[in-house]
Parts: structure tokens; sequence; C-alpha cells
């Protein structure tokens, strides 16, 4: 197969793209081919959202939780610890501090410094049950991904870092991105949602080497009439 560009639209609160994102590493490796880049998706941009998608923020953590078990089922790994974020006392967090920190990390050490930055974050929400839009949690998921810090620290102070965060949302919105996760193949195609690694792999292979559009639907996180549905 020829090079492929598959860029992978997520969320750092996003159930479903935890286990996305697993896959994807598992691509990386059959499909080295691929060069997969990493774009910033906002399901809750800010906190006055949770007001207007819930009604409340303590009512969207019990909505968002909801869909956790279905995630948990979808994850390969299983790793979701819903009864510790049910025990936790902080609220749900928002979108950006997360994707901002990822952002920078890509500035600090490139695509696989988003990604194992994204996934630790991921991972520190998900199965630590830890408020990732506290600056101490994300400190160290940046420390645990190895990625210098002092330079990473320069660049989620920057002005320029949330600008382009930002192109990738108004990106997502040239695509007519719905929902996360999302594949765009090539510029071109979309996969959309957390589907199962030979399925992504066959679709992936089948739009390269025809070209031709495969719409497909998986398990998604999405934004429905200004509230977000996890399916």
């Amino acid at each position: 197969m020829n090079k492929v560009i598959i860029e992978f639209f997520h969320d750092v609160i996003c159930s479903f793209c935890f286990p996305m994102s697993y896959r994807m590493r598992q691509l990386q490796k059959i499909m080295p081919e691929a060069q997969i880049v990493h774009r910033s998706y906002a399901l809750v941009e800010s906190e006055r959202d949770f007001d207007m998608m819930f009604g409340s923020r303590a009512a969207a953590k019990t909505e968002i939780m909801s869909h956790w078990e279905h995630a948990n089922q979808n994850d390969d790994l299983h790793r979701f610890n819903i009864s510790g974020m049910q025990q936790a006392g902080f609220p749900f967090p928002s979108s950006m501090k997360g994707l901002i920190a990822c952002k920078a990390a890509y500035f600090t050490a490139g695509e696989a410094g988003y990604w194992d930055v994204f996934d630790a974050l991921q991972n520190a929400l998900f199965v630590q049950s830890r408020n990732i839009e506290e600056q101490v949690v994300i400190d160290d998921c940046i420390r645990e991904s190895g990625i210098d810090f002092a330079k990473w620290e320069r660049h989620n102070n920057r002005r320029e870092t949330k600008a382009a965060v930002e192109r990738d949302f108004l990106l997502a919105k040239q695509y007519n991105i719905r929902g996360v996760p999302c594949l765009i193949i090539d510029g071109k195609q979309q996969i959309n949602g957390a589907q199962p690694l030979f399925k992504i792999i066959q679709l992936i292979s089948n739009i390269v080497e025809s070209q031709e559009q495969t719409p497909t639907t998986g398990a998604s996180c999405q934004l429905v009439d200004g509230k977000i549905v996890c399916e």
C-alpha cells in the first residue's frame, strides 16, 4: 500500500476516543506506511457549555457517566474505572486545557509527543479517576510522557498554541465532522466512531485502493442539539 495520511480527530474527554487511540497504535504497527496526524476536537469547549447542554455541571457528570459502560465494552482492554469516577468529588472536566496541553506537546516533541500526552491524560481521567483540568494532573501527565517539561511549559503558555487548537476546530467544520473519534483518510474520506481494528484496516485499505467514498459509522460522542450524545 502507498503512503496514507490519517487525520485522527479526538478529544481528551471523549470516552470512545480512549479505545480508539489504543487501536490506532495497533494500526500504526500493522501499517507503518500510515502517517497519523492528531487533530483537536472539543466536545465541551468551556464550562458554560455544561449548563447549556445539561442544565448544570453536576447533571453533566451524571449524564456523561451513563455512557461509560458502553465505552468500556467497546474498549479492547476494558480499562474504564467507572466506580472510581462515580466516587470522585470533582466535576467532569471540559476539553480545552487538555487539548492545549496536547498541542503544546506536539510543538515540543512532534506527533509522538502529542500522542503520548493525549493517552496519559485519557488514562488519568478514565482509569485513575483524576481531574485533568487541574494543572498538577496535567503536569504529571507531561512528566509521565517523558517530553521536555520546560519546553512544553513554554509552548503551553503561548497564545499560538491555543490558536493551533482552534485551527483544528475550523478544519473539523470544513470536513463536516460532527463527533469523535473520527478519521479523515487522505483529506477526503471519513471513518466515524470507535470501530474494531480489523474493520478500520479494511476500510482504510479499501479507500486507498479504490479512492471511492466509503461512509461508515461506529460508536462515537457527538454534539446533538447542544448536548453530548455517546452511542
